[in-house]
């Protein structure tokens, strides 16, 4: 381990201290610490990097935030391989697993190598414009597209290989990573999926048929979802952060993405643990 990167959520105030921290601890173990420019303004360093170019430059990324924090630098990764370290700064987060008061004694374990971590697949997600493809993005936790807050119900013809699924006439539908399966999807009444199990769920949002039920499918399967609609307003979103406009005719395109997400695994806890505190299970 020679160079780490560190991300936060803009303007949080536990941010700077942990910060200081981390560059207090690191440089001591002789690991040198990039901060993003935003994080170093904030502390008063002006030796910051742009969050775009950190990830080629690191071992590792500490991001220190929320999930939807971690999602966003988990996007400028791509496709390279740097495994992220999420310290969570609120209070419901899947992914940013280890607490504040954790963070030390993960730092001596970053220092000596012996972290674990956990493999997490991404989607590629094309929009198509009759024969232009005007979109294309890459998402750790799902795919959405949804109706404006006046606008009727879709009509979404969705096949999956090639072979017709249904005409979902709903409010929207999601495609979901295992990932991701505890935000949106679980929201929308599907099924909460093991982050190891290579598999997608489709998930319609208030579905006018109650027979349209969330199914999952194989992590290799290509969706395609054709959207039918007259004079509405109608998105598509990708990780709920960025999307753009569909129109009538689009084909959303989800397929399996080459680029994973490394995620740096709490030792105190496993994925069990982390339900049953953030969902509150077993309680009265």
């Amino acid at each position: 381990m020679k160079k780490v990167g560190v991300y936060a959520k803009k303007n949080h105030p536990d941010a700077e201290q942990l910060a200081l921290m981390i560059c207090e601890r690191l440089k001591k173990e002789n690991i040198e610490v990039l901060l993003e420019d935003g994080l170093a303004e904030q502390i008063g360093q002006v030796n910051g990097f742009s969050g775009e170019d950190i990830p080629g430059q690191v071992d590792l990324i500490i991001v220190l935030g929320g999930d939807g924090t971690l999602i966003s630098v988990a996007r400028q990764i791509g496709e390279l391989t740097v495994p992220i370290l999420g310290v969570n700064l609120g209070r419901l987060g899947f992914l940013t697993e280890v607490t504040r008061d954790e963070l030390p004694g993960m730092l001596e374990l970053i220092a000596r190598d012996e972290f674990q971590i956990s493999d997490r697949m991404m989607l590629d997600a094309i929009i198509h414009r009759g024969d232009q493809e005007v979109g294309r993005y890459t998402v750790l936790n799902d795919v959405v597209i949804n109706k404006g807050a006046l606008a009727r119900i879709i009509d979404m013809e969705t096949c999956v290989d090639g072979r017709h699924l249904s005409t979902y006439k709903a409010d929207g539908l999601i495609i979901s990573t295992p990932t991701g399966s505890t935000g949106y999807n679980l929201a929308a009444g599907g099924p909460i999926i093991y982050p190891e199990i290579n598999s997608l769920v489709i998930s319609p949002i208030c579905p006018h048929m109650l027979t349209n039920r969330p199914i999952v499918v194989w992590s290799r399967s290509k969706i395609e979802i054709k959207v039918k609609f007259e004079d509405d307003v109608v998105f598509f979103t990708a990780d709920g952060q960025v999307g753009r406009k569909l129109l009538p005719g689009d084909v959303v395109e989800v397929r399996r993405s080459e680029a994973r997400t490394r995620l740096v695994s709490s030792p105190s806890k496993d994925y069990f643990e982390i339900l049953r505190t953030k969902l509150s299970w077993g309680e009265r």
